[in-house]
């Protein structure tokens, strides 16, 4: 079979644009442009490979990305973008098909696509579903933590923990390490912006000595939400809004297998591309709780979907 689709990764070297490469290599329908190694920071060879190709990743920081995304002068090149450089811009469409009725339309639409964030991704996906149901008033003050493993931070915070783990390492990094202290988070803005919350979540992640893997969790007051509002009603809108959906798993009412055990496999979604929602809940509160790959769905896989579903393929293909 010949290839269909050319696919460059600007930033094939990075921890993303890796995993990218992975999940493409057995793709028969794929060709996938690469540059030369002496060539990594020559602007025109850049620009060359992001017009040849019908989707491009970026896979750079935000300042990066926007220089990158200036040398596309090819209307038929998508790209696909996966900093926090235009994630709240409108003339981008957030690459998260689950997010909403039309979400896949617009992607397959675009050829700006904004890749979410791994933090964002599991807020926006349990919070969306109860603010549009009027559970949670958009002006409520939400509070979330999440935990990730150390992937998360790119190839410098690796090898960091890698050698952390060996004899005579920095002893700081086997333990839990809470962040983002400033309360400024990057992920904050579209955590606002595609669940509809008019207040700032009080966010804190914390990254600890795992490698990936990462749970966000959601505190509620059920007296603060709408009327007669329990764990059974918040867990059935989850159930409901993503009935069908083969990468969103919503598991039973404080699920049972996770009492029985006592404690939480944050790492239970690592190498797929799946998302795992719970509700737990007594008669006054309520814990949600969404995990991930931080490396699947929260980054590298979350991409690959979102050119599928662009391109009008199987949406799990290659995943």
């Amino acid at each position: 079979m010949n290839p269909r689709y050319t696919v460059y990764v600007d930033g094939q070297e990075g921890t993303t644009g890796l995993r990218i490469h992975e999940y493409l290599a057995a793709r028969p329908d794929i060709e996938v442009l690469r540059i030369d190694a002496d060539k990594r920071k020559d602007v025109a060879e850049r620009a060359r490979l992001l017009n040849a190709a019908d989707v491009a990743f970026l896979c750079l920081p935000d300042a990066a990305s926007r220089e990158a995304a200036a040398l596309v002068t090819n209307p038929k090149t998508c790209l696909i973008d996966a900093s926090t450089a235009f994630r709240t811009d409108p003339a981008w469409v957030f690459g998260l098909p689950e997010l909403a009725a039309g979400q896949r339309a617009a992607i397959r639409g675009s050829k700006r696509i904004a890749n979410p964030g791994c933090h964002a991704s599991a807020f926006i996906l349990l919070l969306r579903p109860l603010v549009d149901a009027g559970l949670v008033a958009p002006g409520h003050g939400i509070t979330a933590t999440s935990i990730t493993g150390y992937s998360g931070g790119g190839k410098k915070m690796i090898e960091e923990y890698e050698a952390a783990a060996l004899p005579g390492g920095d002893a700081a990094l086997r333990a839990p390490r809470p962040y983002a202290l400033t309360l400024a988070h990057k992920h904050i803005p579209e955590m606002m912006a595609h669940t509809g919350l008019q207040v700032a979540p009080v966010f804190m992640p914390i990254v600890s000595s795992f490698y990936k893997g990462l749970c966000v969790s959601v505190p509620l007051h059920l007296s603060a939400l709408r009327a007669g509002t329990n764990g059974a009603v918040l867990q059935e809108v989850l159930a409901q809004r993503y009935g069908g959906e083969r990468f969103i798993r919503v598991m039973p009412l404080s699920d049972p297998q996770t009492l029985s055990g006592g404690f939480f496999d944050v790492q239970a979604c690592n190498d797929t591309n799946r998302v795992d929602v719970f509700v737990f809940a007594n008669g006054d509160q309520a814990v949600l709780m969404a995990r991930l790959d931080n490396l699947g769905k929260g980054a590298s896989g979350a991409a690959v979907q979102a050119m599928n579903v662009h391109l009008g393929c199987e949406e799990g293909l290659g995943l």
